[in-house]
């Protein structure tokens, strides 16, 4: 299993199981001298942390990092920034039941028929845990992103059948909702049938949305290194994720050229688009505009109800899972989201940065 890194000029490689002693990262390639806030990353964690309210995980993890190299006097060195988190809440033990029956819509039969063994305590390494590592990395680049300008917020769109209005909304809207949705009467829509899936021993899916301000024209390069492409597979790498909509996404498909073309304007001396139906990037490559993509999740795999499935034998068996699992984890994606569209964004700017270089010796 030898794809475990994301990025090309920076790159995060993440390393641990739901529930062995720790999970992990190494960040490399991040510039010497960028400042960093622990205290902000600590607060990105609790975002993400399970056990924080009643519509998330029970499971109750700390998720303390320890910052084993990388960083000194709140700058980065240069050097590979390694840190783990210690896994204090596992129970292995509500898995035993598990080893050897495949679970529906879970990794465990395609782990298994792929590598012939397989970690049935939670998933292992197929488990949403592994995104602490992914928070935590993101979280470190969001200092720096912010001190060039760059602006990135995700929020709750939906849950269930309930959609929030697509606008502007401020970070204190968002984060004073217990599910991130900024829209407070929509929000209690949510956290109703969240409460109701979770009584019926059911689960729920639903929708972020992500916008990026501030970003340069110029990130991301044609064919293979398009800026929404590694995006997108950015957002497909998180657990759960079934799609992501770049922009206006499937609506476009039934509207004209002419409704939908981004006309090029002078803004004071500055080329933008009058409409933003791109959504931020053409041909690949950032144009100066806001980003915006809409991320889908499906609803929690594991869910207490009866279901059919079978065992590595092939036998028919009926599964009642145990253990502690989301509701639905839409909300708790929120800062996942963010710091993956953090890591993109900062590989970029590298990649672009690089590439000036080489043509301004």
């Amino acid at each position: 299993m030898a794809v475990n890194r994301i990025g090309r000029m920076l790159t995060l490689t993440s390393f641990g199981e739901s529930h062995g002693p720790a999970i992990g990262g190494v960040l490399d390639g991040v510039p010497a001298g960028m400042p960093v806030n622990l205290e902000e990353v600590n607060e990105f964690m609790q975002r993400r942390r399970p056990g924080r309210n009643p519509y998330s995980s029970p499971r109750n993890e700390a998720d303390a990092i320890e910052w084993l190299s990388g960083l000194y006097n709140g700058h980065t060195l240069g050097s590979p920034i390694a840190f783990i988190i210690r896994n204090t809440d596992a129970r292995p033990a509500d898995y035993a039941d598990l080893e050897n029956v495949f679970r529906p819509s879970h990794a465990d039969y395609t782990y298994a028929a792929k590598y012939g063994v397989r970690d049935a305590r939670g998933g292992g390494r197929s488990s949403a845990r592994e995104t602490a590592v992914r928070v935590a990395a993101g979280a470190l680049l969001m200092p720096w992103l912010n001190s060039l300008g760059i602006q990135i917020q995700a929020y709750v769109a939906q849950i269930g059948p309930h959609c929030s209005p697509q606008k502007a909304y401020s970070n204190h809207e968002i984060y004073s909702s217990p599910v991130y949705c900024p829209d407070a009467a929509k929000a209690e829509l949510m956290i109703q049938a969240i409460e109701q899936a979770k009584a019926e021993g059911n689960s729920l899916g639903g929708v972020v949305q992500c916008t990026v301000l501030g970003l340069p024209v110029g990130l991301g390069a044609p064919v293979y290194a398009k800026f929404h492409a590694d995006m997108g597979a950015a957002m497909l790498s998180i657990n759960a994720v079934r799609g992501i909509e770049w922009g206006e996404g499937f609506d476009m498909a039934s509207k004209t050229g002419a409704e939908v073309n981004d006309a090029f304007v002078n803004a004071a001396g500055s080329i933008e688009t009058k409409t933003n139906h791109s959504a931020g990037v053409q041909g690949g490559i950032t144009n100066g505009m806001p980003v915006q993509f809409r991320v889908a999740f499906k609803p929690t795999s594991t869910i207490a109800q009866p279901q059919e499935t079978i065992n590595q034998l092939g036998e028919s068996v009926t599964l009642q899972a145990a253990g502690r699992h989301d509701p639905c984890v839409v909300p708790r994606a929120v800062p996942i989201v963010e710091a993956m569209a953090a890591l993109v964004v900062a590989d970029h700017l590298l990649a672009a940065k690089a590439y000036a270089n080489l043509w301004n010796e």
